[in-house]
């Protein structure tokens, strides 16, 4: 199979490696996509690989959390009560009413 370089420097795929189908292995000039990833891994400061990691770990847990992380922000219609509600927050910080904290008013309701 003829291999095809395209101006960015990458080469279409080689046949599937372990079924990957479209997924399988690329490279640029020479370089599979695990070596280029390896070489990038290495150069990332500390802070930078903690967050790759997180980022990484996140994807691949499961079905459930990726269906939470790709939701939509919110997908209701705000109603007339949610803008009353809103007002009125508004109006209390605008009146200069000191917060409640949540465990405060865990506290208050007796399920500290």
């Amino acid at each position: 199979m003829r291999r095809r370089v395209h101006g960015n420097g990458l080469v279409r795929p080689r046949r599937a490696v372990g079924g990957g189908g479209l997924w399988g292995r690329l490279t640029i000039v020479g370089v599979t996509i695990k070596e280029r990833l390896h070489k990038l891994v290495d150069e990332l400061s500390d802070q930078e690989a903690d967050e790759a990691l997180r980022y990484i770990a996140d994807r691949r847990s499961g079905t459930i959390l990726a269906a939470f992380r790709d939701a939509p922000d919110d997908d209701e219609p705000v109603t007339i009560a949610d803008e009353q509600a809103l007002a009125e927050v508004d109006a209390d910080r605008r009146a200069g009413v000191a917060r409640i904290s949540f465990a405060e008013i865990k506290r208050r309701h007796g399920q500290a």
